[in-house]
């Protein structure tokens, strides 16, 4: 018999999806593999009642919570390929297969590091994506940015609300043009166009930028944008996507250009957080519940 949902992802996303379709009586399959996105991530942060919690410790509760429900099977393992088509979608796994109904992915991004020393050391203890998830703790220290292209100037000021020091690195990968510098200057950030040596850390804890031009600023949480690219089972699909390379989803709906996939969290959008994870998780499982069930209705003679 097939489920009538198979969710890809053990993440925020998928767990939130998995909990409001358990609780809605609906067959459902988590498949979840490693490895986990925020794995260097000591706690989740900006999530209320679980502020604080560190990502392992969120997943047991959660997968604790979906015991509860007889109609959530939770697996730990990957899926390799997905077939088939709306209302009849086969998943080859790792040692069987599946069949759904329907299928959300839930399965993030992959993180691209960027070619600096040290840059994957420090990735996740002191360097960042989200000031609202990792900037309290080190708040009113002195902060970096590294900025790939004009359009993510905007974002070193921001930053200004956790730190009155916030210095931005372009590399000189692009000219800075004389509104923007008017922009920073006015926010007091610091700007520096001279292009990364290395980062000076002590283990996981970052001490400062050294330029390539020899000056060493003090930095202790540097925040940055590196490129993604989605894992080889979403690439696989042929998925619309749109201008930033992320899965294009309906917005109410969160369905995929692929009629019977849904997508919700990492993956669809640039609001990468475990807590708009878990609200477009159970938006997809809302609106896949009210499908599913109008399904069944209209087959009543």
């Amino acid at each position: 018999m097939p489920y009538d949902v198979a969710i890809i992802g053990g993440g925020p996303a998928g767990l939130s999806a998995a909990l409001a379709l358990g609780r809605a009586r609906k067959r459902v399959l988590l498949c979840d593999s490693g490895p986990r996105r925020n794995a260097a991530a000591e706690q989740i942060h900006n999530f209320v009642t679980r502020d604080g919690t560190p990502p392992e410790e969120f997943r047991t509760i959660a997968r604790a919570q979906l015991a509860a429900y007889p109609g959530v099977e939770v697996r730990d393992t990957r899926v390799e390929r997905i077939s088939g088509r709306k209302g009849a979608f086969e998943l080859a796994l790792a040692s069987e297969k599946a069949e759904a109904r329907r299928v959300v992915l839930c399965v993030g991004m992959i993180d691209e590091m960027l070619p600096i020393e040290s840059f994957k050391e420090l990735w996740g203890h002191a360097i960042f994506q989200c000031p609202y998830c990792h900037g309290w703790e080190v708040k009113e220290r002195p902060w970096g940015y590294i900025a790939r292209d004009p359009a993510m100037l905007h974002f070193a000021v921001m930053l200004r609300s956790w730190t009155d020091h916030v210095t931005v690195f372009t590399q000189g990968t692009f000219d800075v043009e004389a509104a923007h510098r008017a922009q920073l200057d006015a926010a007091k950030v610091k700007l520096e166009t001279s292009p990364i040596a290395r980062l000076k850390a002590r283990a996981t804890t970052l001490e400062g930028v050294e330029l390539a031009n020899g000056t060493v600023i003090e930095c202790h949480a540097l925040y940055a944008h590196p490129p993604q690219r989605h894992v080889d089972l979403v690439a696989s699909l042929g998925l619309a996507l749109d201008a930033d390379g992320l899965v294009k989803v309906d917005p109410m709906t969160r369905e995929t250009s692929l009629a019977g996939m849904y997508a919700a969290g990492d993956l669809t959008s640039r609001a990468q957080g475990a807590v708009f994870a878990a609200a477009t998780g159970a938006q997809a499982a809302g609106m896949l519940n009210h499908e599913l069930t109008a399904e069944l209705a209209s087959a009543v003679p």
